[in-house]
């Protein structure tokens, strides 16, 4: 497989080869020191104009306009852009020019990094300009940036816009679409905001084992995998929970983790494979307790992202201030396709999912079932902070009993403009009670249910050791940074989302161009048809030529009972 370079990269490799032959090393191992930042030079220069006389700044070149012997750059740093002014005489001082005449007028392409040193003044034209007095190559740019233009009221036009390429190549996108970078500020404040929140409660952060024995902790299918040297399968956590219980049974009072959590089940706007999530325990505690703190934790999440408690998200305007509404599962579905389901039947509620037009399978319990009604006729009416609490035991292996609801337990999750953000529970901590709610799921396992959890032994021994009441949280951080930013896609919020494997440009010789064209007329052929075709071919040639496409992944052979065929992949 072979990709050719464009014109613009064979001239930028010419200018590394002279930038080398002048004796400068385009990319030196020297650390550059910087005392000043694009953002910091344009708000401040004009209060405090003595701060700014000696000042070390670096970063891409993004624009230059050369008049002869001065000219006018734009460098870009992680703050944003501030003007260059760089005069021939003033760069280079002595006879030799080269820096200037060569080096920056010839030599430099847009996207390279460089350091400047100078001084900050305002030119007449009132833009407020680094004046260079020295320029040093940082880091020479072999592939040119996409050139995003802007018209003179701001406005954004032949931008890198295309979702794929923009999420394949994230470190281009936040380059030429700097306001991107806002996201992701926001993430990280959404996590410190809830760290510092937790901190000062007393809790502790801890970090559980990210391969497990056993998938469990939540109903989800697991990614597999083998360790050689025990000769073991293990799985990517699809959650954490049961072994920060476990801590909790060794004696702390409340313990959390920000994580990685990996489920091998399918990609939309609002689910990648792999995803962070913030899961809490604290002992003494119970679910009621914890939708106060989840109304507290989030009002301070909103009030540090965007300097209010109403966050703007499409259309609708979201008041993360509680308290919150509050419904049962079945008052939801009730208030929403007035049907009540609390007493039905398993086969009652097969009837109901097929007069309500829900696609259900075999595999479905009574649980799984009320989950589906909910899903497809609840959730998008929740727009608003809403917890949802009582569920069905046999939705929640892992939650207590209700203390007063025969057949419910002490759960809740939160929506927020129609998507669940955070699940909770009282925890069971009844180690007989733990015991058969797993044997329960291996009965459902045994249906067909690929999500169903599995038998964990050593946490129902942990819990036989006692474990003290307890309440446990998990929230969906990047759902969360969602509302916050006004995302409606998980993809724009993770710096790098799972993607398919990138399509390379693939050049194929006349032959292979010969042979592919017979099997792209209809997608596939009898291998013999396509030989029968290439009369005037050799062995030879034919077998050279079809083991080129196999292996550059163009065609592929399949075996039939019709014969050999060949295939477009």
């Amino acid at each position: 497989m072979s990709i050719g370079l464009s014109e613009q990269e064979i001239l930028r490799r010419e200018s590394l080869k002279q930038l080398r032959k002048l004796g400068i090393e385009p990319y030196p191992a020297e650390s550059y020191e910087i005392n000043a930042y694009a953002a910091d030079i344009n708000a401040n220069y004009e209060k405090d104009k003595t701060a700014y006389k000696t000042i070390s700044i670096a970063g891409r070149l993004m624009t230059r306009r050369i008049m002869g012997s001065a000219s006018f750059a734009e460098l870009q740093d992680s703050t944003g852009r501030v003007q260059l002014y760089l005069k021939r005489d003033d760069l280079c001082p002595d006879e030799d020019k080269t820096l200037y005449n060569t080096v920056f007028k010839k030599l430099l392409d847009l996207g390279d990094y460089i350091g400047v040193k100078g001084y900050v003044f305002t030119t007449q034209t009132g833009e407020i300009s680094v004046h260079v007095t020295d320029l040093t190559v940082l880091a020479k740019s072999l592939r040119p940036l996409p050139v995003v233009k802007r018209d003179d009221d701001g406005n954004i036009y032949d931008g890198f816009t295309d979702p794929e390429l923009r999420y394949r190549m994230r470190y281009v996108d936040l380059t030429v679409n700097p306001d991107y970078k806002q996201i992701f500020i926001k993430r990280s404040k959404v996590i410190n905001t809830m760290r510092n929140y937790f901190d000062n409660q007393g809790w502790m952060e801890v970090e559980t084992p990210i391969l497990q024995p056993i998938h469990g902790g939540a109903a989800a299918r697991p990614f597999a995998t083998h360790h050689n040297t025990l000769d073991m399968p293990l799985y990517l956590r699809i959650a954490n929970e049961l072994y920060l219980k476990r801590l909790i049974v060794a004696g702390f009072d409340g313990v959390y983790e920000f994580g990685k959590m990996f489920r091998n089940e399918g990609m939309d706007r609002t689910h990648n494979p792999e995803y962070t999530s913030m899961e809490i325990y604290v002992a003494y505690k119970d679910y009621i307790w914890m939708m106060g703190m989840v109304e507290e934790c989030l009002e301070k999440v909103a009030i540090a992202t965007n300097g209010s408690a109403v966050v703007k998200v499409g259309q609708n305007e979201i008041n993360f201030e509680g308290p919150y509404e509050k419904l049962t599962m079945y008052e939801s579905i009730q208030k929403y396709t007035g049907i009540d389901v609390s007493a039905m039947t398993e086969d009652q509620l097969v009837q109901t999912c097929k007069d309500l037009g829900i696609e259900i399978d075999s595999t479905m319990g009574r649980g799984k079932l009320i989950d589906e009604i909910f899903s497809e006729k609840v959730e998008a009416n929740l727009i608003q902070p809403t917890f949802i609490t009582d569920y069905p035991l046999e939705m929640t292996p892992l939650a207590k009993k209700h203390r007063s609801a025969a057949g419910l337990v002490e759960r809740f999750e939160i929506f927020v403009n129609g998507k669940e953000i955070g699940n909770a529970y009282s925890e069971l901590n009844d180690p007989i009670d733990q015991k058969e709610r797993f044997e329960d799921q291996l009965k459902l396992a045994d249906r067909g249910d690929a999500e169903a959890m599995a038998m964990d032994d050593d946490f129902v021994r942990a819990l036989e050791y006692g474990m003290p009441p307890t309440s446990g949280l998990g929230f969906g951080i990047d759902r969360i940074v969602m509302l916050m930013t006004n995302q409606s896609t998980i993809q724009e919020v993770l710096f790098f989302p799972q993607m398919r494997p990138e399509k390379k440009k693939v050049e194929l010789t006349p032959d292979e161009t010969e042979l592919f064209s017979l099997v792209n007329e209809g997608e596939q052929a009898l291998l013999t048809d396509v030989k029968a075709k290439l009369t005037d071919w050799s062995n030879k040639k034919w077998d050279t030529t079809l083991k080129a496409l196999t292996g550059k992944g163009i065609l592929k052979v399949s075996k039939t009972d019709d014969g050999l065929f060949l295939s477009y992949k």
